[in-house]
């Protein structure tokens, strides 16, 4: 949809809901067809209405769609309801969740996109595509309606993520206000740390870890030193991204120290070279399990049995307290090189409006409001008071008596996805300043030359599949150590260029380097 057509929109509706006024029909419309694409403006905007809204807007039910990473699901339905009696009250808006599994995401949302299902609110680059939905067309421009009925959005988030969301001058979706970058640390059993009397002030570099491991290696035989955070991920993963923006796809990468502007392949640089020689080193010291390449669970659950001591992932502040309550063991961590923020912060789990929506207006006040109101924060966030969690204090909570992370009703665990997380509750685990913490963590992150940069990969899609064919063959075992880099690496190398790597790399080069000249203009 252009700009125009919601404006448009918007004013149609108006003059509808105002000739239904004079006539003295209120607002007695069934929130479906004409009279509710669009939406006026309550008189003291979206996240600050008072008094009843019926008067001015027209009822409506939004259809919200959100990831779910667990099983813990049970619980939706109330909390789906005690948000919408909140938008009721402020918005004359019902709210209708669509919870979807994280793995059936993608097809999923693109079959309600191209069927034009009843869709308003959706996240939006979640495989790292946001840019090509905003190329197709499956996500609506936001600049107008931001202006009109996103204030609270626009006074949240900081700066250099609104300016990283936008696509030739124009937003097409916003995050949620949480951790905008991210620290590469290792996770370790901190019972194990203090059982052998571990200096962590030592290892300050990933070679370091060797002597790390084997203290654990011939300490505790039967744990194994290093795992992989879940299937698919690899220690490799967090220990390049200290070194490179992978810039969504890791098909072109740049460097993030020295501000430089040239898109490499990441797999042929020395610096990938000696991360994956590091790991198969680990790996023939056994401080790595021989079939880590292939195996289904999650580093927090062999935490959990007792059978890992540590595992590479994200840092930023509290997440040492988080990842102990899902692992059921006080942990520690290491953390290597300084937190960034690179190009995928601002272009991954954001909030876009969907073109399926019938009233554009409307699900941008329902998503101002999401970052307006603490109530509906600590909802979505947490679930049903009593049930989810029991309040210690005004601003922290536990879970209530007998139940855990995996054990109470509402445990979706992704606070970070909905609007301003900085307004919820706080653990009792966790510091009492933990926002203020991630507030200067975000503001005193290394920034990606990158950051705000949106690659849109449809001219090479082709290529895109081939080499993410190649990626699939190779890069998990040799980021495990399983494979040889010696004698796999050259031939990983070879496949990633006859599948059109070098393309992928020129078209991302050639788009960074006009991004860049507009940005300087």
């Amino acid at each position: 949809m252009k700009r125009n057509s919601i404006k448009n929109a918007i004013l149609f509706t108006i003059i509808l809901a105002l000739t239904a006024a004079l006539a003295g029909c209120g607002s007695g419309n069934s929130g479906t067809g004409a009279a509710s694409t669009g939406s006026p403006s309550p008189s003291s905007g979206a996240g600050g209405a008072s008094g009843s809204p019926e008067s001015s807007l027209p009822p409506y039910e939004l259809t919200m769609a959100f990831f779910t990473l667990g099983s813990q699901t049970a619980g939706i339905p109330e909390v789906e309801a005690a948000v919408s009696k909140i938008a009721k009250e402020k918005l004359n808006t019902t709210v209708k969740f669509l919870p979807i599994a994280y793995g059936s995401w993608s097809q999923q949302m693109n079959l309600m996109l191209a069927g034009n299902e009843e869709l308003d609110l959706m996240i939006s680059g979640v495989s790292g595509n946001y840019a090509t939905q905003v190329a197709q067309g499956q996500i609506l421009p936001m600049n107008e309606l931001l202006d009109k009925y996103g204030t609270n959005i626009k006074d949240t988030l900081y700066p250099f993520i609104l300016d990283a969301v936008k696509v030739n001058g124009e937003t097409y979706g916003v995050p949620a206000r949480r951790d905008f970058a991210g620290g590469r640390s290792l996770y370790m059993r901190k019972d194990i740390v203090d059982k052998y009397n571990i200096d962590l002030s030592k290892y300050t570099k990933f070679e370091d870890l060797t002597e790390l491991f084997q203290i654990v290696k011939d300490k505790e035989p039967n744990m194994i030193p290093l795992v992989s955070f879940a299937p698919g991920s690899t220690p490799v993963d967090s220990m390049a991204a200290t070194l490179f923006d992978v810039l969504v796809n890791k098909m072109g990468t740049i460097k993030v120290d020295g501000g430089e502007s040239k898109i490499v392949n990441m797999y042929e640089t020395p610096e990938y070279e000696g991360l994956v020689k590091l790991v198969r080193g680990w790996y023939e010291k056994g401080f790595i399990r021989k079939d880590e390449a292939t195996a289904k669970d999650t580093a927090q659950d062999l935490i959990k049995a007792g059978q890992a001591f540590a595992y590479f992932s994200t840092w930023k502040p509290g997440n040492e307290a988080q990842d102990s309550r899902k692992a059921g063991a006080e942990l520690v961590s290491i953390s290597v090189g300084k937190p960034l923020t690179d190009s995928s912060h601002g272009t991954r789990f954001n909030w876009s409006i969907a073109k399926n929506s019938k009233d554009p207006a409307r699900a941008m006040m329902f998503l101002d409001l999401m970052f307006a109101d603490p109530e509906i924060n600590n909802l979505l966030s947490w679930g049903i008071e009593d049930r989810d969690y029991v309040k210690k204090s005004e601003t922290t909570i536990g879970y209530p008596a007998n139940l855990d992370a995996s054990s109470v009703p509402y445990g979706l665990n992704t606070g970070w996805l909905f609007g301003d997380q900085f307004k919820s509750f706080i653990f009792e685990t966790d510091q009492a300043d933990l926002w203020e913490q991630m507030d200067k963590f975000n503001l005193d992150s290394t920034k990606s030359p990158a950051v705000g940069f949106n690659y849109d990969a449809s001219s090479v899609k082709n290529e895109v599949a081939a080499v993410t064919n190649v990626l699939n063959q190779y890069r998990v075992g040799l980021e495990t150590g399983t494979l040889d880099p010696a004698s796999t690496l050259p031939e990983f190398i070879s496949k990633l260029r006859d599948a059109g790597i070098d393309d992928i790399v020129a078209d991302k080069q050639k788009q960074f380097d006009a991004w860049k000249q507009a940005k300087s203009q």
